[in-house]
């Protein structure tokens, strides 16, 4: 009984250290790349591979200097922000309806909202590529662009703000109504601080899909380019240390959107808990 126990004791060990070695293989696979493309980026070799031959900054100054990067950046920073903007006005006024409503068709309705997501963005990019050029004759521009990504990342606001919707307490509403608020106060003081966690993830989500769209973006976008766009003309010739040091700082930019996401709202919390704390005292003076 022992030697079995001893057995089965050995075996659960051989066991978690191959899971433990498994699980490292997966992150040096998922996570090795990006590390090698920032060590890149600080490489004095101009092919931007092995050796390092000494620590350097000036790719990162090339690409500041870069009058097409900056050009890119501006193109890429306009179209995510209009994206942006698009895509949490549409997604959240068509998620009230698809949870609040009583429409007949309701789930086929949600299903035909959220099939972008579904379609590659190859058929997407084509489609609408077809459809300006085509009946509309629209000529191909950032605002072309700004169409085309929004009917990609519309969907991803409306499936945030929906599930936050499905769980909201109605109950909250109507004490809202019986102590004498209209739809519109309801709705600006109740409703929307609720649900606005849900609302500013699907921002920053339509931000960074939009950010890194590129099928959709070189489809639409025309004579313009977009940041992703310059990379990829750029490793058509082979990767640079100035593309690493670029991707590098997108890298970066990422981050500190990924940052935003999960500060943002403990900041909200705080402050609505500070004017709590602020009111409190001052009732607090005014009754003593």
């Amino acid at each position: 009984m022992a030697a079995d126990v001893e057995i089965l004791s050995r075996r659960g060990r051989v066991t978690r250290l191959a899971l433990a070695v498994y699980g490292t293989l997966i992150y040096v696979f998922l996570f090795g790349p990006i590390v090698l493309l920032v060590l890149f980026s600080f490489n004095a070799n101009r092919y931007g591979t092995f050796p390092v031959t000494a620590w350097t900054l000036k790719w990162y100054r090339a690409a500041v200097s870069d009058y097409q990067i900056h050009d890119a950046v501006a193109t890429t920073l306009k179209v995510a922000g209009e994206v942006t903007a698009i895509s949490v006005v549409v997604g959240t006024t068509a998620a009230f309806p698809l949870v609040r409503s009583r429409l007949r068709w309701r789930d086929g309705v949600r299903v035909g909202l959220v099939l972008p997501i579904m379609i590659p963005g190859l058929l997407i990019g084509v489609s609408l590529l077809v459809l300006f050029t085509g009946p509309l004759h629209w000529q191909l521009s950032p605002q072309t662009a700004v169409i085309g990504q929004s009917v990609y990342t519309t969907p991803f606001v409306i499936l945030l703000v929906s599930a936050r919707l499905q769980g909201f307490d109605r109950a909250l509403e109507r004490a809202a109504a019986d102590l004498g608020a209209n739809a519109f106060n309801r709705l600006r003081f109740v409703v929307l601080p609720l649900i606005l966690p849900a609302i500013i993830a699907g921002a920053l989500l339509a931000f960074t899909l939009s950010l890194d769209e590129f099928i959709i973006t070189y489809f639409l976008i025309g004579t313009n380019i977009t940041l992703p766009i310059f990379i990829y003309t750029q490793i058509k010739f082979g990767i640079t240390p100035e593309v690493n040091a670029l991707a590098s700082m997108l890298l970066a930019a990422s981050l500190l959107v990924l940052a935003l996401a999960f500060a943002l709202p403990q900041v909200i919390r705080a402050s609505r808990r500070a004017v709590r704390f602020g009111t409190g005292r001052r009732a607090a003076r005014i009754t003593a």
